[in-house]
């Protein structure tokens, strides 16, 4: 029988992480994400006693947090449920909606900051937003350079990337080598 060892997006068996001055980047293997889809005259549900979020919004629960991706439709993301069937565990939680299991197609990245100033900057250099319109607890969809993310602010100082699982690498060298930047021109200090 084959012997199979689990590896993270990147192609090691432990997720990878680095630091750039106040800046640190981490690779989130851990962490389940479920697409759900509300069906035509259902009632939107509330997922472990957890209000889905509107337009532009990431909302946070217990053991849970989901962000808007369309009218209808939410990905749910379950912090250390990587390794478990998510959609057999909500399926009774989301009565009316269709759910599909992501994990695998998709990877987070996650950057903490020791200041919300840091992570503005570093949002000023990775996406074309403005940086306002992504204050914590609000997440969109856009690109970093060719690859399209979901990108959430999770708090003043914290920023979650999702990139395909495809793209992890050319992500992380986008990600890191932005940090690395910052670093070196002393915006990542503070």
């Amino acid at each position: 029988m084959t012997d199979l060892t689990a590896i993270c997006a990147l192609g090691a068996t432990e997720p990878r992480r680095e630091t750039f001055g106040a800046l640190t980047l981490a690779e989130r293997p851990d962490t389940a994400l479920l697409s759900v889809a509300l069906r035509r005259g259902a009632a939107q549900p509330a997922p472990l006693g957890l209000a889905l979020p509107g337009p532009g919004a990431w909302a946070v629960g217990e053991g849970l947090a989901a962000f808007w991706t369309g009218p209808g439709q939410w990905m749910v993301e379950v912090p250390g449920k990587a390794d478990t069937d998510v959609v057999a565990t909500f399926l009774p939680n989301l009565p009316g909606c269709s759910l599909t299991e992501q994990t695998d197609g998709w990877t987070l990245f996650e950057f903490s900051a020791k200041s919300g100033a840091t992570v503005g900057r570093l949002l000023e250099r990775l996406v074309n937003l403005d940086t306002a319109s992504l204050a914590p607890g609000r997440a969109t969809r856009t690109a970093v350079e060719h690859m399209g993310v979901f990108v959430i602010r999770r708090a003043e100082a914290e920023l979650a990337v999702w990139g395909t699982r495809s793209a992890a690498e050319s992500l992380w060298h986008a990600l890191s080598t932005t940090a690395r930047r910052m670093e070196t021109s002393g915006w990542a200090q503070q």
